[in-house]
Order: structure tokens, then sequence, then C-alpha cells
């Protein structure tokens, strides 16, 4: 202690302290913003696979109703492309 009462760090004490608090720092900024990514990932991979689902369960549907309105025995093949202009297979419009 010095004689005025308080204690004196050096100048390699203070710069190790200040980049440990650094580094403490950035590796919770680090984290958290990991955190953040694989949440966004895990979000944009559900909604994706929410997507597949819808479409294959609009295929399939697709399929039932020409099904019922087709002869038995005829090979139709649903086509779910989406364009300006209906083209063979495509469903007709309500």
């Amino acid at each position: 202690m010095s004689s005025d009462g308080q204690d004196h760090l050096s100048k390699a004490e203070i710069s190790k302290d200040a980049l440990q608090s650094g580094a403490q720092a950035a590796i919770g900024t680090v984290g958290e913003v990991a955190t953040i990514i694989t949440g966004a990932v895990k979000d944009v991979a559900g909604a994706l696979g929410g997507l597949a689902t819808e479409l294959f369960e609009i295929r399939d549907a697709s399929q039932r109703a020409i099904a019922r309105h087709v002869e038995p025995g005829a090979d139709v093949e649903v086509d779910l492309e989406l364009g300006d202009e209906a083209g063979p297979g495509a469903l007709p419009e309500s």
C-alpha cells in the first residue's frame, strides 16, 4: 500500500485486466450471436419443412380429386408447376 491508502497497480496488471475483460465481452457476444443464428437456422428449417409437408398434401389432394373425375385405369399425372398458362395435367381454375 502506498502512503495515501490506495493500491497501485502496474501498467502490466492494468493491461492484463483490460485485455481479460475485453476477451470475456467478445466471447459473450460471440455466444449470443451463435445462439441467435442457431435459432434462426432452426426456424428456417422448420418453415421449409412445413412448406414441403403442405406441398405433399396439396399434391396428394390433387391426385385424389383427379382420380374422382377420370375414367378408371387412365394414366393421369399431376403437374403442380405454376405458370401463366395451364399445361397438360394442370388443374382447372375454379
